[in-house]
């Protein structure tokens, strides 16, 4: 694993400080949970991310960043619960060649890397994080250290797309996990920063927030890819991804 690129925001590791280890025995939260124990097994601090946890509930660690949970790691192997994800559903909402390419927008612990691994066997992966600290975090506490070849670019999004583009790199397949809550006006031209990057018979995977409304990006996407479907990941979830296939422009951007 590498990082790459320059860093978002003028952030650097070490302006970015772990402030406290929490206990191994942690303690109950959830009044109403009688069967599963959860604790806090990492605390930390960063001026990118804010406040960042790890804790472990029953089989399940998650991480958590301003109270909200940014990735999933079954600690007994299994995997078979996170199949009503959207990391998931993400994955199982496109065809992916043997052995793809991929480009992933956003790290958090890195479930969809773990599955990436298990569902296709990727020749390569590329992880766009500007946040040095939630790689750390990703590394030590969510197995990432004992992936394969992982090469992540440290930067921030707009930056490392256009880097990638510069160098004219393509993917088969790219997961946006990272404008969940911009309003479309300003993750349109974001997105569309990306479609270059995908391969003639690629896909482009974007995570939504239910209440962003994904309709308006879907509309102009139909313009950049041949095939474009919205997919409500559950019915009492929150996510909607927006899944493109096959785009229509060229290595310059061209339509």
């Amino acid at each position: 694993m590498r990082a790459a690129g320059r860093r978002g925001a003028g952030a650097s590791a070490g302006e970015a400080t772990v402030v406290k280890i929490a206990p191994r025995d942690g303690h109950r939260v959830g009044d109403g949970d009688k069967l599963k124990r959860s604790r806090i097994v990492f605390r930390g601090w960063s001026r990118l991310s804010g406040r960042i946890r790890v804790i472990d509930r029953g089989t399940e660690r998650r991480l958590m960043v301003h109270g909200e949970i940014l990735s999933i790691y079954p600690l007994n192997g299994d995997w078979r619960p996170v199949r009503r994800e959207y990391w998931w559903k993400a994955l199982d909402a496109v065809e992916l060649p043997r052995r793809p390419s991929a480009l992933l927008v956003g790290l958090g612990g890195g479930t969809q890397v773990h599955l990436l691994h298990r569902l296709s066997a990727p020749r390569h992966i590329t992880v766009i994080e500007r946040d040095p600290v939630i790689v750390r975090v990703a590394s030590e506490w969510f197995g990432l250290d004992r992936v394969g070849k992982l090469e992540i670019v440290c930067a921030d999004a707009e930056t490392a797309v256009t880097g990638l583009a510069q160098a004219g790199r393509q993917f088969d397949y790219v997961m946006d996990d990272v404008s969940y809550a911009d309003e479309p006006e300003v993750a349109l031209p974001k997105l569309l920063a990306v479609v270059p990057l995908v391969t003639p018979r690629g896909s482009l995977v974007v995570n939504r927030h239910r209440r962003g409304d994904p309709r308006p990006l879907a509309r102009t996407l139909r313009l950049y890819f041949r095939e474009v479907r919205l997919r409500r990941v559950r019915r009492t979830g929150e996510n909607t991804l927006i899944c493109c296939s096959r785009p229509f422009v060229n290595r310059d951007g061209g339509v």
